[in-house]
């Protein structure tokens, strides 16, 4: 017999009664009915009940293990009495009689159980993640993922992809995030960084002529953390083409998203029609360039309706260049408690409030309330119901200004109302293409800078980097799917005339692109195909599926909120030898 087992804790049926095996797990749950000693033992497959009398020669080695101890087992197998079948487990038609014991670990008391489903703090979940992990929905999370890449892979070498790996140090590139820099040895006062992206190289292989690249690729930035993003480290499905359009990276990439999303979507409807929706009519629509599509509430201007009219604060505001009334319909929200409540939640949100009217049932029919009605009158308000196709029992919502100083609250309100008013269809994968993106926007500084990836194609070429830089639109685009961003990708730019004109309005002069992208510069020198492609966040397609709101819990192990890694206690201070060994000094925090 094998040294530690002869089945797992899944495989024994009553096909098994009366033969002698040998398991190996961890005591998941120990129970004492009248002297006679009940254990769950769990491994990695499952579950079986495996039990002790006073009669057997292991009983006091047995009476001895706790919870989580890991041991092994020899006994027989026999058949449950009909009235204590357990359904729910495959080996819950028979019990394993303990006739020998081993401990091949035993456990201090526990800092969590893993039986049950106790909540405990975030520290202690990712101080003690070994044990977290043997908890049934975070085990079954990562095997979720592992099944999920597996599954991405298989689809990509059905359609004649080749998986190649890029370098994990390189070069500093800018990629919208802060790197990670990794100080050289060798060469005393330079610095590796570890890749934001693989981007640079993805495109070198396509200028090497290979056709169809693809890897999971280990990505690094440090950024803020977000239910929704690591501060450190993600996976994506990268991949890249030769001689394709936007459309032929959008047909490639939709039947893997989809068949991943159907596969493992647990029956959840999966839309096969994508829209194509401008980022422009996204944050219109929207106020986000990741729209929720389960969600139908699509925002519109009505600003038309406000200009000269009673409400001072609006026709006032709209004497302004640049501003808009946009107005936020929600059906079945007519009531004034409700309306108040979005209100407070403008407020919450640091705006001063958010103007609304509903409709009701009035002595002459249809009738509009609430302030805004009051102050526009009738004809207005019918024009402004009549525009959101609104009628008796439903609501209107309305935010003015510059679209930048509300945008996002008024995104962020829709979901809120969709949700609160069960517009939102739960039970579904909504996804949408946002393309359209300008290539540049003003940071802070009023600076002109890119707003997406500085790798991509300007629409219209280099004849579009003429003019004004706010108007040139890029061959960009994103994958929404239930409010995340799950794939961002362009067109390439490959002509490096472009390039140096697309870095020049960012602010980068010849030599700084040289010097920053001199390998890639140097390629495109050598005839570089027209290519494209994309990414997809593996860890946010798994969180979708797993349904969880947090990304760290469908990642094996996770830094916390702090970008610590609290089990192996990263980030560490080095030792005063790698220091002179790197000729690097530690400036103290004053």
């Amino acid at each position: 017999m094998h040294a530690y087992r002869s089945q797992t804790c899944a495989d024994l049926t009553k096909d098994d009664v009366g033969k002698t095996v040998r398991l190996a797990g961890w005591v998941h749950r120990v129970r004492d009915h009248g002297g006679i000693l009940f254990i769950d033992l769990r491994d990695h497959y499952g579950i079986t009940q495996v039990l002790c009398d006073p009669d057997s020669a292991a009983f006091a080695e047995v009476e001895k293990v706790r919870s989580e101890w890991c041991i092994r087992v020899d006994g027989e197998v026999k058949a449950r009495d009909p009235e204590l079948i357990n359904p729910k487990l495959p080996t819950g038609e028979i019990e394993l009689f303990i006739r020998e014991i081993e401990v091949l670990g035993a456990a201090d008391e526990l800092p969590l159980m893993v039986f049950g489903d106790q909540e405990y703090p975030e520290e202690t979940r990712l101080r003690y993640r070994f044990l977290d992990l043997r908890r049934d929905e975070l085990h079954q999370n990562m095997i979720l993922r592992s099944n999920v890449v597996a599954s991405m892979r298989k689809r990509m070498w059905a359609q004649g992809f080749n998986e190649f790996q890029t370098p994990i140090i390189t070069a500093s590139s800018p990629e919208g995030a802060r790197d990670f820099l990794v100080p050289s040895r060798l060469h005393p006062g330079k610095f590796y960084a570890l890749p934001q992206a693989p981007q640079q190289f993805k495109q070198l292989i396509m200028v090497s002529g290979f056709d169809k690249y693809f890897q999971i690729a280990p990505c690094f930035r440090d950024e803020d953390p977000r239910a929704d993003r690591s501060p450190t480290d993600f996976y994506q499905l990268d991949l890249e083409m030769s001689f394709v359009t936007q459309e032929d990276v959008f047909n490639t990439i939709q039947p893997v998203i989809e068949g991943v999303f159907e596969e493992f979507g647990n029956g959840r409807v999966v839309d096969k029609h994508w829209p194509q929706i401008s980022y422009k009519d996204a944050a219109l629509w929207y106020g986000t360039d990741k729209p929720d599509l389960r969600n139908p509430i699509k925002m519109q201007v009505v600003s038309e309706h406000f200009a000269g009219s009673g409400f001072a604060i609006f026709a006032k505001l709209l004497e302004q260049d640049g501003t808009q009334i946009r107005a936020i319909p929600a059906k079945g929200g007519g009531s004034r408690k409700f309306c108040d409540r979005m209100n407070a939640f403008a407020q919450k949100e640091g705006l001063p409030g958010m103007g609304y009217i509903f409709w009701r049932h009035g002595d002459a029919g249809l009738e509009a309330a609430g302030p805004l009605a009051k102050n526009i009158g009738p004809e207005r308000t019918e024009a402004i119901r009549l525009q959101l196709g609104l009628g008796v029992g439903d609501a209107a919502f309305f935010l003015g200004g510059k679209p930048s100083s509300f945008e996002a609250v008024a995104g962020r309100a829709r979901t809120v109302i969709g949700e609160e008013l069960g517009l939102t269809d739960k039970d579904r994968f909504a996804f949408a293409w946002i393309v359209d993106f300008p290539m540049y926007e003003k940071d802070d500084e009023g600076n002109i800078d890119f707003s997406h990836n500085p790798f991509s194609m300007p629409q219209g070429g280099l004849d579009a980097l003429s003019g004004d830089p706010l108007g040139v639109m890029g061959y960009q685009y994103d994958l929404a799917c239930n409010g995340y961003e799950l794939v961002s990708g362009a067109i390439r730019n490959h002509k490096p005339e472009i390039m140096f004109k697309a870095f020049e309005l960012a602010g980068y002069g010849e030599d700084e692109v040289r010097k920053r992208f001199g390998g890639m510069v140097n390629a495109f020198r050598y005839g570089a195909p027209p290519h494209g492609g994309c990414a997809a966040g593996i860890d946010r397609i798994v969180m979708l599926l797993a349904d969880e709101a947090n990304i760290r819990e469908v990642i094996m192990f996770p830094m916390n909120q702090r970008a610590e890694d609290l089990m192996m206690g990263a980030p560490s201070e080095p030792m005063n030898e790698q220091l002179r060994e790197l000729r690097l000094r530690v400036i103290p925090e004053e």
